[in-house]
């Protein structure tokens, strides 16, 4: 039995060990807004934080969250989060929208340790998140967008 805290509740699995924390999010605990895209790290579909770190749940094993604090897009409630949920729905990012759990969790991360990235920062901390839809311009202007929001700064566009 592998005990740990999902999005601030106490939650305990007993699958095997070695299984996938991306399948005991969406399979056994019913929280689909963590994607599976390519299994092996390289999409970052299935970004979730772990102890308030980027982590990839497709290669996560569930021995690996032990006693430790797993949030989920859907548990995603932070300043960061809620700025950069508004500028992505403001700057229209979704087209297809598979990746955009994903691509909200790997830049929530960076608004909390970077409040004011350039753009950069924002390249450099999204790289190896893939779009199938190539938003990446939007992707880029939300991410501003919600570090103006933080600030507490008006765009004038």
């Amino acid at each position: 039995m592998v005990r740990f805290t999902l999005n601030g509740q106490a939650v305990s699995s007993d699958s095997p060990a070695d299984t996938p924390l991306l399948w005991v999010l969406r399979e056994e605990l019913k929280l689909t807004g963590t994607k599976f895209g390519c299994g092996i790290a390289q999409c970052g579909a299935c970004t979730i934080h772990l102890d308030g770190s980027a982590a990839r749940a497709c290669v996560t094993p569930l021995t690996a969250v032990e006693n430790r604090s797993v949030t989920t897009i859907e548990g995603l409630a932070t300043p960061a989060g809620a700025a950069l949920v508004s500028a992505w729905e403001a700057e229209q990012v979704p087209q297809c929208g598979y990746c955009q759990s994903g691509q909200i969790m790997q830049a929530a991360t960076l608004l909390e340790q970077n409040a004011q990235p350039n753009e950069s920062d924002i390249v450099s901390h999204m790289d190896g998140h893939l779009c199938r839809c190539m938003a990446y311009p939007r992707i880029k202007k939300a991410i501003v967008a919600a570090s103006q929001a933080m600030a507490g700064e008006v765009s004038g566009e």
